[in-house]
């Protein structure tokens, strides 16, 4: 599970913090005592190098950015051997920016992996560019359930309540549409690893 506020120790360095992730694979004395092994330091690490941070490590959580934060939150995440990943608003307090970065490491995820994905995310233009299935709810149920192209200004309408087509929609006013060559000037000269702007 992938939490909008991150749910990290604050206290706790990002390698520590990327462990947690195994405990539920660990003797409890062992996880009260804090002893992670070599091959849990190794797994930890490389989870933090696929995600571009791994010069982090050493630093406590609660000095990194958000963006840097959420990616030690997917790291955690990883270390759990998913089927599948849950990620509840993970973009919400991110900008532009990160919120590609996270995004794309999702996707990459997604696809090198083979683990589902399953988001919830309030930009249309995030669902449309991100997602292979939309699933709208209004009301407490499912009013869209289909691919992006599907996604029509009545679909829109339905999903939002507006009085008009959907037009009255503008997803401009929630996007976190980020020009791709800037985003990717920018990870480059951050030291992050492109994860999936090759394929874009």
């Amino acid at each position: 599970m992938i939490f909008q506020q991150f749910n990290l120790v604050p206290r706790l360095d990002v390698l520590t913090n990327v462990m947690l992730g195994r405990l539920n694979h660990r003797p409890t004395a062992m996880s009260l005592l804090g002893v992670f092994t070599r091959e849990e330091r190794i797994h930890a690490i490389a989870a933090l190098e696929r995600l571009g941070i791994e010069q982090t490590a050493l630093q406590m959580a609660g000095t990194l950015s958000g963006g840097q934060q959420q990616r030690v939150a997917i790291a955690r995440a990883l270390m759990q051997n998913p089927k599948m990943v849950l990620a509840d608003e993970p973009i919400a307090s991110l900008d532009p920016l990160n919120a590609k970065i996270v995004m794309d490491a999702l996707r990459d995820i997604n696809e090198r992996e083979g683990i589902t994905v399953v988001t919830n995310l309030h930009t249309l233009d995030t669902a449309r560019n991100y997602c292979e299935r939309i699933v709208g709810m209004a009301a407490g149920r499912v009013v869209f359930d289909g691919k992006p192209s599907e996604l029509t200004a009545g679909a829109v309408k339905q999903i939002y309540g507006t009085d008009r087509d959907g037009a009255g929609i503008d997803e401009t006013m929630t996007s976190t549409s980020i020009n791709i060559p800037a985003a990717a000037a920018a990870q480059q000269s951050a030291g992050l690893q492109p994860l999936a702007l090759a394929g874009l």
